[in-house]
């Protein structure tokens, strides 16, 4: 028997894709190496030193950690001979396979390998072949096709409703018997409803973040891994991932505690890229009802609002007042702030017009904190009661109003706010105009242009809720709305706090005459429940409750 001579020290390199996951049994790692293992059998003059595997990578790009720990090990001189199945598992970009072939490997004096293709580079019958590349070729050709089929496979999903991402956002987990749609996850939907809930009620973002963190909540990260899911961990800084201000104010403005999916934010340019960008929203996929919501509309739609409010925290506090974002002057439009002052032992507190206070203009349309949280508190009060009368008064009568009539307000409602939406559309067109002939500066153009995308964006979002509203009653429920609820729960109410605030006041305006006029929620929904009465009773309805004006002294 002859003692050939070990002369070149051989590494392995078998690799799978997912997308190669349906293929049959020959293309599996075992296999590969298998087939490499035995041709290596028949030539004693190949030795092997090195075993790498890339399972689940794709073969668009080299940034694979086997294959890049077999250049590390040839770069140092420990290999000096590759060996795959095929081309098309060492690669499937026909530049950069073509690059290595040609170049790299030729440089560092490796011998390459492909068994089912015949490929030796060592034999100069075959090493620069036409068929090199045009298998390389052909390959980049089959995974073109492969990432626009999977592409459009996604698109279709999305469009659908249905989740395709790996993991869900915190707050879902994976319906068991169907991966594409979302179920809420028991323990973590219940965070997210004490989130949204401690938001509304006037704690702060940093406050929560203190507050979830002092409590040992732990956070999406952590939470998972808890789970036995892993998650990259490049932005922790400790042994324990805590949360924090982003992650909170992400999560209180994700459409998705709505049962709404959106999908589709970024993609790569092509197969061959993998840097994402960020698509514009208009393209971004939208499907509403996918899944069970875990945040009612109304909560969602308020922390909106709040988020968009200047309700800073006082400094040493952890909640904002109750009235802030609310308390507007009734001449400027501005809002009120708060002013406390020490005299004689004592502590006194006032509201008056920021545009007065920054010396541009206006009165001081001061008014004391105790004097508007009775005038307040007495105006909840009648409104309340006047409700409660016509939830009594619609349960004597033991009788649904007319669903016709029903339908002909709710349609009157949209129409006025789709008209009002088209006349701040118009104008906002206009304020484009004015920019084009020079009429405003670009500065001004972006302050009004910002401030009409903010009416728009309210005014949908009413014409969203007044549907919902409508969708409620078209189901057959009695005339009694959520609206009517949420002032019903404030019968025994004995001080304002921020969630009373939040849930019945739209604003309060002061005048410069110390008169304080509060607009309540629901004002529409309201003065139709009065006219339903009116047109059942055949009378005038004693329910106003018109307390909303106080003089205060």
């Amino acid at each position: 028997m002859f003692d050939y001579e070990k002369k070149y020290k051989a590494c392995i390199y078998a690799r799978l894709s997912q997308e190669d996951g349906d293929k049959s049994e020959s293309d599996s790692i075992v296999s590969q190496k298998a087939m490499i293992r035995e041709f290596v059998e028949n030539h004693p003059d190949i030795e092997i030193v090195s075993e790498k595997v890339d399972d689940g990578y794709s073969g668009v790009n080299f940034d694979r950690p086997g294959f890049q720990e077999m250049m590390e090990e040839i770069r140092e001189g420990k290999v000096n001979c590759v060996i795959v199945k095929d081309l098309s598992r060492f690669g499937r970009n026909y530049i950069e396979a073509g690059n290595f072939l040609e170049k790299v490997f030729p440089f560092l004096g490796v011998r390459f390998i492909s068994i089912n293709d015949y490929l030796d580079s060592t034999d100069k019958h075959n090493a620069d072949s036409l068929v090199v590349p045009f298998k390389n070729l052909i390959n980049d050709a089959y995974c073109k096709d492969i990432s626009v089929k999977i592409r459009t496979q996604l698109e279709i999903k999305r469009k659908k409703g249905q989740y395709t991402g790996p993991e869900p956002v915190y707050g879902y987990e994976k319906d068991p018997n169907d991966h594409n749609h979302l179920v809420p996850d028991p323990y973590a939907a219940e965070v997210v409803r004490n989130i949204f809930l401690w938001k509304l009620q006037g704690m702060s973002i940093g406050r929560i973040v203190e507050k979830l963190n002092a409590e040992g909540v732990l956070c999406p990260m952590e939470y998972k891994m808890s789970k036995g899911v892993w998650t990259p961990t490049v932005f922790r800084t400790g042994l324990k991932a805590l949360w924090s201000y982003n992650t909170i104010k992400l999560m209180l403005q994700n459409e998705v505690y709505l049962g709404t999916m959106i999908q589709g934010k970024s993609a790569t340019p092509n197969h061959k890229v993998k840097k994402n960008f960020l698509k514009d929203k208009e393209d971004w996929i939208r499907v509403e009802g996918t899944h069970e919501p875990i945040i009612e509309e109304f909560v969602f739609r308020e922390v909106q609002a709040q988020l968009k409010m200047d309700t800073r925290v006082a400094q040493g506090k952890s909640y904002v007042y109750p009235f802030a974002g609310y308390l507007m002057c009734a001449d400027c439009g501005q809002n009120l702030t708060r002013k406390a002052v020490a005299s004689g032992g004592k502590q006194y507190v006032y509201y008056r017009c920021s545009t007065y206070k920054a010396g541009l203009g206006c009165t001081i349309h001061s008014i004391k904190e105790h004097e508007l949280e009775e005038a307040v508190l007495a105006a909840v009060r009648t409104r309340v009661a006047a409700v409660c009368d016509m939830t009594r008064l619609f349960g004597a009568m033991g009788r649904r109003r007319p669903r016709e009539i029903d339908i002909r307000n709710f349609d009157r409602q949209v129409a006025r706010l789709q008209e009002e939406m088209e006349k701040k559309e118009k104008y906002k067109m206009q304020l484009y105009e004015s920019l084009q002939e020079g009429s405003i500066s670009k500065k001004d153009y972006e302050i009004f242009r910002k401030n009409y995308e903010k009416q728009i964006e309210d005014t949908e979002a009413s014409i969203h809720l007044v549907e919902q509203q409508k969708e409620e009653m078209i189901k057959g429920e009695v005339q009694d709305f959520g609206w009517m609820r949420r002032f019903r729960k404030y019968k025994n109410i004995t001080e304002i706090d921020r969630m009373v605030v939040v849930e019945l006041i739209d604003h309060i305006a002061v005048t410069e005459d110390c008169r304080i006029e509060i607009h309540f929620r629901y004002e529409d929904e309201y003065n139709e429940a009065c006219k339903m009465i009116e047109e059942i009773t055949g009378e005038e309805a004693s329910v106003d409750g018109t307390e909303e004006q106080k003089r205060i002294s």
